[in-house]
């Protein structure tokens, strides 16, 4: 099983990463091996932290078949980012670019490509999609989510969608999650069966 997998994943090649990128692996691999199904990064800016997350999604990838991965941003230049980051990431075995083994679509329409490993896109758009919406107005996506929302709002509501199964994603990886997501958007996270990894400079309650 996976979470069997996740107890056996080899020692971290840590030629190329910052000492604190290693902690933060090397901490998540404890966390992973302890079937513990949330876990919190926290990184300085500037830290690296886009590039440890492309290192650790490798290893789930890779060593523990991971089936699919979902990045979640909220908003379109951090996804734009990120896409990047796993364009340019070799791998420290072979040398090989990410994206030259596995699949990675940042989401411009609501259909996700079924042989994506890595999924990226905004929470936002996620939301259109669970609710069954056919499309989503990508300037909605060019400013934060956190900023845009009234200072009222209510959480948001996620019914089942048999189109998205709660199966679909191993893993999620939720950017920037100090700010209102896991307060307003909590059920577009609780969704899925997998487990969540929170990465942020500043952490709060």
């Amino acid at each position: 099983t996976l979470r069997a997998r996740l107890r056996g994943l080899p020692p971290l090649i840590i030629e190329g990463l910052r000492d604190c990128q290693v902690e933060a692996i090397r901490n998540l691999d404890v966390s992973f091996a302890g079937a513990r199904p949330r876990a919190l990064i926290q990184m300085a800016s500037g830290s690296g932290k886009t590039f440890a997350a492309v290192t650790f999604v490798y290893r789930l990838i890779k060593f523990s078949n991971a089936r699919r991965v979902l990045f979640l941003v909220d908003r379109n230049t951090l996804g734009r980012q990120t896409l990047q980051e796993f364009q340019q990431y070799r791998t420290p075995d072979d040398g090989r670019k990410f994206t030259e083994l596995y699949n990675v679509q940042r989401l411009t329409s609501n259909k996700i490509d079924p042989v994506c490993r890595v999924c990226i896109t905004t929470i936002q758009r996620l939301y259109s999609m669970l609710k069954g919406e056919a499309e989503y107005d990508a300037t909605a996506e060019e400013q934060s989510v956190f900023e845009l929302a009234p200072k009222d709002m209510k959480p948001v509501e996620v019914q089942h969608n048999s189109d998205i199964p709660i199966e679909m994603f191993d893993f999620i990886i939720t950017d920037e999650c100090h700010r209102s997501i896991y307060h307003l958007w909590r059920q577009v996270l609780e969704y899925f069966d997998a487990f969540i990894i929170g990465l942020t400079a500043t952490p709060s309650k």
